[in-house]
């Protein structure tokens, strides 16, 4: 499957596109259509001339031979030849591991960023550089629609028409929509690496103290219910990066609003970045671009500067591209659920696709509140009133983003926060 590449010239210019395949990490290739394995033949040298008997005798054969081989050509030619079956283990359609790549410059001068990192580590035969994290006006063509629209959620195009991903997509048109980090330049402060805190809404956190520590960095990403008011000192109060489906914004104001979350942060520097599973989400985000009610869908009617503020612009929205989606449950977060009956569900949890959108954009990542192996010591969410086990669902496989988180601590390219 061809994916594209796009190549920058500087920082801010526009990607220019050309073909390139990217290989499937997991199957084996399958052999060429209509190739046939055939034994070599041994022979044996000639010590001396047959005699005339024997050459008579061994034209008769080769008459015969031939005689019999064209009578079996002439039988067969025209029927349809069978293409020779794949071998080894074959990843099923709905995997998809090949994806659009991009080449952007990078953002920093680190010299020891965690995308320098990564490739020596035991993730770097995982890792793809140039995948696009985010996707933006010129991803959207017919050619990638049919590529996409095979899968379905977070993995692709498939709950969403053309004529809705073409409207919505138009608004994503400038550099601010395809870079993470998009004021760098302006934030760096003489630094050369890109720090970034995510930080999860686990109840590892109640009590931390890590609120000033984590406002100190230059990024701080959130997630769904990010309850922040009287929990600063904890969990800080700074959010530059606020990652959610409409979906799962819409649940967390049900559920949590006991708590005091009500909506995502409001800010001057608060980015909000979508992770589309239907096409609500592209009707929101288009919505809340243009300052005007959603058009259809479960949200017809909402103004969404109730969740975004006033001050919301296509400028600080930001979505998720699904080949990067589909990557993360492909290569970081292969479950053994995608052999089971929820395959078609399963995906990244909303946390794991922000703390690895980090991973591939920042230099250096802290991350907070997420899973760790003594989650059974702490409640559910740093904000509960009382102590509530960690809740585990069918569409994510946490066990193993806690171990992934493990192992990323362990190889240096995060500093996971493990408690006192």
């Amino acid at each position: 499957m061809c994916g594209l590449i796009l190549h920058s010239i500087s920082k801010d210019s526009p990607p220019r596109w050309s073909n390139l395949s990217q290989p499937a990490l997991t199957s084996t290739p399958p052999n060429p259509i209509g190739a046939k394995q055939t034994a070599a033949l041994k022979t044996q040298p000639v010590t001396k001339p047959p005699n005339p008997a024997k050459n008579q005798i061994l034209n008769a054969l080769k008459s015969i031979f031939r005689a019999e081989d064209d009578k079996a050509k002439k039988s067969t030619r025209a029927r349809p030849v069978k293409p020779t079956k794949a071998r080894g283990p074959i990843d099923p359609p709905f995997i998809g591991d090949s994806y659009m790549t991009e080449n952007v410059p990078p953002q920093t001068n680190c010299p020891d960023g965690i995308q320098s990192r990564i490739k020596q580590s035991e993730f770097g035969g995982r890792f793809l550089e140039h995948i696009p994290v985010l996707q933006w006006a010129q991803h959207v063509t017919q050619e990638q629609h049919q590529r996409l629209k095979r899968y379905p959620g977070t993995h692709g195009w498939g709950g969403v028409d053309y004529n809705t991903l073409m409207d919505t997509m138009s608004v994503l048109n400038s550099s601010a929509n395809w870079r993470m980090l998009d004021d760098w330049e302006t934030r760096k402060n003489e630094s050369e690496c890109s720090r970034c805190a995510v930080v999860g809404n686990g109840g590892i956190l109640k009590g931390s103290n890590k609120g000033k520590e984590i406002d100190s960095h230059h990024y701080v990403f959130r997630t769904n219910g990010a309850v922040i008011k009287g929990f600063e000192e904890d969990v800080g109060y700074r959010t530059t990066h606020y990652t959610f489906s409409t979906n799962t914004l819409m649940n967390s104001m049900r559920s949590y609003g006991y708590a005091g979350y009500h909506g995502p942060p409001v800010s001057t520097e608060t980015r909000y970045v979508f992770l589309p599973d239907h096409d609500r989400d592209y009707l929101l985000m288009k919505a809340a671009a243009m300052h005007t009610p959603v058009g259809r869908g479960p949200e017809q009617g909402t103004d969404p500067t109730r969740y975004f503020g006033k001050d919301v612009s296509a400028a600080k929205l930001k979505m998720y591209h699904p080949d990067f989606i589909r990557y993360l449950r492909n290569r970081f977060l292969r479950s053994n659920i995608l052999k089971g009956r929820y395959k078609n569900i399963y995906r990244p949890s909303t946390g794991a696709a922000m703390l690895l959108a980090a991973l591939h954009t920042c230099d250096q990542v802290s991350a907070y509140g997420f899973m760790t192996p003594d989650y059974r010591n702490y409640s559910d969410h740093y904000y509960d009133k009382t102590y509530h086990s960690v809740a585990f669902y069918a569409n994510h496989d946490m066990r193993m983003e806690m171990v992934v988180w493990q192992q990323l601590h362990k190889a240096g390219l995060i500093t996971l926060y493990m408690g006192p």
